[in-house]
């Protein structure tokens, strides 16, 4: 793919629209960024794209966004905004910014999503294959944008890549060495006309251009995968916390073991994995079956993932004060990951829950909240719903920002007791971005 001086349109000045503009600027072509948000929310984005030159606009799609032969959208930008209709109408190609870093990775891709646990298994894959000796980068929806490494990956190194159904929508020849898939559980509907089919067709599209030279990985537990896996070419590995399997990764009486055609490669006990929850345990052997079919150190693996700590904003402990545990789980952007969140604990919880809410079915944690919630504290634009949904069982209140509900949570709490930050929510209703949602939770905390 040859850029030089092709005009290219990158919608989004977020993370990934600037790392596709830089990687464009170096191959010599000429990006041009547009954003509809206002530009006093994308300051760092900015004095990033001004030190390399680059064009941009804020605040609205000008008709300058459609001159170009190409244009990189940003997993934000929704399909059917008014600026990817039109460029669909001039027919213009869109592409997404990891179709754009892949075409000029010389490395492995190991790419994994799914609803839930992306970010920590993407984490654990890159942190376990360097502890194995294995050069390995970590991108995607975690850290850098793709865009930003891509060109840095030799040969025989690899990328641990997050990749999200939004990014997959817009994809052509993005063909990982290793594709997994961690779960699918609805989430992000209002995306796919709140279909649940189609928000699964999208997230299959991770294996649709591999060839019998690759590898899938997927969750065997899956009702959703196990229905809807059919088409690929790539040799298949399974993990399971239920049964035995063939090939992969299974869950035997505390005991992790991974095989091939029966054969026992690998085994390690679930006390050696520092992370808590069976929903980690899962995450870990997604990675463990990448390791494996590297045939790397079981030594190494082990040791890795004894060292392993857990992801920043992911049931992350920020302070303990007085007896009471504060725990930040801002990446909890959808029920079932407050699923986890609420199983983790077997102490009193005081729940804070809302935000952007996206089609969110509360009765999936009814039971759960009855049994470990003493209260919850609503915010952002779903607090009504949340409060209207559980104001019958449990004490609900609505507060006006995080710090108040966070305040107010530690004077209601306990010794013993837990304040989790677990939202089941998108941020953008009062943040930039879940990262900006947890790093003011904990510097609520800390203020206290």
């Amino acid at each position: 793919m040859n850029l030089t001086n092709e005009k290219i349109s990158v919608i989004g000045a977020v993370r990934s629209g600037v790392g596709a503009a830089k990687l464009i600027k170096k191959l010599g072509g000429k990006p041009f960024v547009s954003d509809s948000g206002f530009a006093d929310k994308f300051k760092k984005s900015m004095l990033e794209l001004q030190k390399n030159n680059i064009e941009f606009e804020f605040g609205n799609h000008s008709n300058r966004v459609y001159d170009c032969t190409l244009i990189v959208v940003s997993p934000g930008v929704p399909s059917d905004s008014e600026v990817i209709k039109t460029a669909k109408s001039k027919g213009i190609k869109i592409i997404s910014e990891i179709e754009l870093a892949s075409r000029f990775c010389a490395g492995n891709i190991i790419a994994i999503t799914g609803t839930n646990g992306k970010t920590t298994a993407t984490s654990l894959c890159s942190y376990l294959f360097n502890h194995c000796g294995v050069k390995t980068y970590s991108a995607g929806n975690i850290g850098n944008a793709f865009s930003e490494i891509t060109l840095d990956v030799k040969k025989n190194e690899f990328v641990s890549l997050e990749v999200s159904s939004f990014q997959l929508d817009y994809i052509e020849t993005f063909k990982p060495k290793v594709s997994v898939i961690l779960n699918i559980t609805p989430d992000h509907l209002n995306r796919y006309e709140n279909k649940l089919e189609n928000y699964i067709q999208s997230k299959l599209r991770i294996y649709c251009n591999q060839t019998k030279e690759d590898y899938l990985i997927i969750n065997n537990d899956d009702l959703y995968l196990q229905k809807n896996i059919s088409g690929h070419l790539s040799k298949t590995y399974y993990f399971s916390l239920t049964n035995n399997i063939a090939n992969g990764c299974y869950l035997n009486s505390g005991n992790i073991y991974y095989v091939e055609n029966r054969i026992k490669k690998f085994e390690c006990k679930t006390t050696d994995i520092q992370l808590r929850g069976e929903h980690n345990w899962a995450n870990a052997m997604a990675v463990i079956s990448a390791a494996k079919i590297f045939d790397l150190d079981n030594g190494k693996i082990i040791s890795a993932l004894k060292t392993f700590k857990a992801v920043e904003h992911r049931l992350e402990l920020v302070k303990e004060i007085n007896g009471v545990k504060f725990i930040n789980d801002s990446k909890a952007t959808n029920v079932d990951s407050v699923i986890y969140a609420l199983k983790s604990f077997n102490t009193p919880i005081h729940l804070i829950l809302g935000g952007l809410d996206k089609g969110n079915n509360y009765k999936l944690i009814e039971e759960l909240v009855k049994k470990n919630v003493k209260q919850i504290y609503a915010i952002g634009s779903s607090s009504d719903k949340i409060k209207d949904f559980f104001s019958n069982q449990i004490n609900v209140k609505i507060y006006s920002s995080l710090q108040e509900a966070t305040e107010n949570a530690y004077k209601n709490a306990h010794k013993n007791e837990v304040v989790l930050l677990s939202p089941a929510c998108a941020s953008y209703d009062m943040f930039e971005n879940y990262e900006d949602r947890g790093n003011q939770f904990k510097q609520i905390v800390k203020n206290i």
